[in-house]
């Protein structure tokens, strides 16, 4: 078992440290405030090969390992949580899922300029699209559908909670095509923002990661080619599955990045606040939070990790994505209120930067797979062994 970080490895997280405090850091409170979305940052993002990290070089990918990504994931997401998710999205839904799962023709077309972030010069991310307004959870209970004519798909319906919904190129559109299959009637699509029928509703007021771009996206009489369907018909659902476990490993690290981000700030002003006359860290009640809140994250970080490597190696990483999820979720969630409390009143303004990262770990629980799904597929999968 080998624990330490080779050295490409330790580069890769410098970099990303490097980027989130001297490209994220300015000005991420004013986009917060103003829900700005952070287009030059993921600009410069697509720039160092981070938006399409695993992707192989062959497709204009950086062609690293998932450890390696998670170490990125987490560093950017101590600074702004706003650009990890769509760093997120675009590197383990849209980028992954066309890799494994596309034809040599789709990696060519959309691949590509996905995996470097860039087309002609612009931004071009990806969005992945399964959520509607009745199927969250239960992904199987599809109302957007996509009607076989022929040689092509005829696609009608609303799909909500989008990241990169406003700012996407391409969709990956999750459907049904014939529901007597349940299921196995479902199939996923590729679809460009800029075709005819596809409308992007207004951006969502959010509690937290409020630079991300989240909208509802509709669907009328949207004609899809046959040829972006990806994999046999009825893949669909198999497809998203796939893809939302290797999705939960980037979430698993946005959470990690937030947690370690809240400690990281509650440690620095635990040493230099001072109350009853001396610093708070030398109070038992801030010195065991601060302690608890590092044992929690180093417990988060090596469950990120080892799902990280068990992807690298090909192991089924079901179980491990979702162990990571559910506990670096909500370890973000609780080590983000407690570096509110130990900031006291400074905890509760924006200058500070605590309150703001709690707001953003609230949705790390929900997206991706709620905790209480996560704890459906561990259940499952402890159960039904020996």
């Amino acid at each position: 078992m080998q624990f330490e970080l080779t050295e490409e490895q330790r580069m890769i997280q410098q970099a990303a440290r490097d980027f989130a405090r001297q490209e994220c850091l300015p000005g991420v409170i004013e986009r917060d405030e103003k829900q700005l979305f952070p287009r030059e940052q993921l600009s410069k993002l697509a720039d160092l090969g981070f938006l399409g990290m695993m992707v192989e070089e062959k497709y204009g990918g950086a062609g690293l390992d998932t450890v390696s990504y998670v170490l990125a994931m987490e560093e950017i997401s101590k600074i702004d949580a706003s650009v990890s998710v769509a760093m997120s999205v675009n590197n383990s839904l849209v980028c992954y899922g066309l890799q494994q799962y596309g034809s040599e023709e789709q990696k060519q077309q959309y691949l590509v300029p996905l995996a470097q972030g860039k087309k002609d010069g612009e931004l071009y991310i990806g969005a992945f699209m399964l959520s509607e307004p009745e199927a969250g959870s239960d992904a199987t209970s599809q109302r957007t559908t996509a009607e076989d004519m022929g040689d092509h798909y005829l696609l009608n319906g609303t799909k909500n909670w989008i990241t990169n919904g406003g700012s996407a190129s391409v969709y990956l559109v999750i459907a049904q095509t014939d529901a007597s299959k349940g299921s196995k009637g479902i199939n996923v699509l590729i679809v460009e923002k800029n075709w005819p029928g596809v409308t992007v509703a207004a951006k969502e007021n959010k509690l937290g990661i409020r630079g991300s771009d989240t909208h509802t996206v509709m669907f009328t009489d949207v004609k899809v080619p046959k040829e972006n369907r990806i994999g046999d018909d009825g893949f669909g659902f198999t497809f998203a599955m796939k893809t939302l476990a290797g999705g939960r490993i980037g979430i698993a690290s946005q959470a990690l990045g937030i947690a370690s981000g809240a400690y990281e700030l509650a440690r620095e002003y635990a040493k230099t606040r001072k109350a009853f006359g001396t610093e708070i860290m030398n109070h038992q009640a801030i010195a065991f939070k601060l302690a608890d809140m590092a044992t929690r994250i180093e417990a988060s970080r090596l469950l990120c990790l080892k799902a990280a490597w068990e992807k690298d190696e090909k192991i089924d990483y079901t179980l491990s994505s979702s162990m990571a999820k559910v506990f670096s979720s909500e370890t973000a969630m609780w080590t983000t209120v407690e570096a509110v409390q130990i900031h006291g009143g400074y905890g509760y303004v924006k200058e500070y930067h605590v309150e703001r990262l709690m707001r953003d770990a609230k949705i790390t629980q929900i997206y991706e797979g709620t905790s209480e799904v996560q704890r459906i597929v561990i259940s499952r999968s402890i159960l039904k062994g020996k």
